[in-house]
């Protein structure tokens, strides 16, 4: 008996792929994200704590990350980095 595979080739499959892919994208765009950070702070020879560190490899917003990463060309402390617009 021949197993019936049509749901692999409709349209909610293709969706579910689409998804997965789009999924993975920006979680590697995070991930990039996140690792020229933590490399712009080692080389501009900013100290950060595993916690600190914990928090970057840890977002997943690429904004925040964006926001983060432009901090970060500046900072003096990771903790600047972290720093509220207010503050």
């Amino acid at each position: 008996m021949a197993a019936d595979l049509s749901f692999f080739q409709s349209e909610t499959a293709q969706s579910l792929r689409a998804e997965g892919r789009a999924e993975g994208r920006a979680e590697g765009r995070a991930e990039g994200r996140a690792g020229a950070l933590l490399l712009l702070l080692d080389r501009r020879g900013v100290e950060v704590s595993e916690e600190e560190r914990a928090r970057i490899a840890g977002c997943g917003d690429v904004e925040v990350l964006d926001v983060w990463l432009t901090r970060a060309i500046t900072a003096s402390s990771a903790a600047e980095v972290f720093e509220s617009e207010g503050s």
